[in-house]
C-alpha cells in the first residue's frame, strides 16, 4: 500500500516537474524576446529585470546580490553594470547610512518598457487565474514556496559538498 502511494506521488511529481520545466522554457524564451525588444544582451536584460523587480518588492539589490541572482562573477557583474549605467538603464546610488553599500535602481523608462512588453501577458495571466478560487491560488503559492525552499536547501547542501569545479561562476570567484 505504501509503495502504491509512493508511486502515485512520484508520478505526480514527474508530471508537475515537467509542467514547471515547460514553464521555465517559456519564461526563458520570453526573457530572450524582451532582451531583443530592448536591444540588450539577454544577460543584461535579465539583470535589468532583476533590479526592477527587487525595486518593486521594496528590496533594491546591491551589486553583490545581483551577482548571486544572475550567477555572474563580481568582475562580470561590474562590467555589466557599467554597460547598463552608461546606457541609462540603471543607476548606482549610495542611499544607506553605510556609504560603502551601493543600491541599484532601474531607469524610469525600463519599468515603462517592461510594462509595455509584459502588460498583455499579465492581463492573460490574470484572466487565467480568475477561473480559480483565491484559496486554491493561495495553496499554489504555498506549494511553490515549499518547492523553492526545498530546491534552495538542496542547492545549499550541494554547495557544501560540491567540488569547486561544479559550482556556478559567481561561487568560484576567489
Amino acid at each position: 500500500m505504501e509503495e502504491a502511494v509512493s508511486d502515485g506521488v512520484a508520478e505526480q511529481r514527474e508530471r508537475l516537474m515537467e509542467s514547471l520545466r515547460i514553464y521555465g522554457g517559456h519564461y526563458a524564451d520570453l526573457s530572450r524576446r524582451f532582451a531583443t525588444w530592448l536591444g540588450l544582451h539577454s544577460t543584461d536584460a535579465t539583470a535589468v529585470l532583476e533590479i526592477a523587480a527587487a525595486e518593486e518588492r521594496g528590496t533594491p539589490l546591491s551589486p553583490a546580490r545581483l551577482s548571486e541572482r544572475i550567477s555572474l562573477s563580481t568582475g562580470a557583474t561590474t562590467a555589466l553594470l557599467n554597460r547598463l549605467e552608461a546606457a541609462g538603464h540603471i543607476t548606482r546610488a549610495r542611499e544607506h547610512s553605510d556609504r560603502r553599500i551601493v543600491t541599484l535602481r532601474s531607469g524610469a523608462h525600463i519599468q515603462e518598457r517592461a510594462d509595455e512588453f509584459f502588460g498583455p501577458l499579465a492581463d492573460r495571466l490574470d484572466t487565467a487565474m480568475s477561473h480559480y478560487p483565491p484559496q486554491f491560488l493561495e495553496q499554489v503559492e504555498a506549494f511553490m514556496a515549499d518547492l523553492n525552499i526545498t530546491m534552495g536547501n538542496h542547492l545549499t547542501e550541494q554547495d557544501a559538498v560540491a567540488p569547486r569545479s561544479l559550482r556556478s561562476p559567481a561561487e568560484v570567484t576567489p
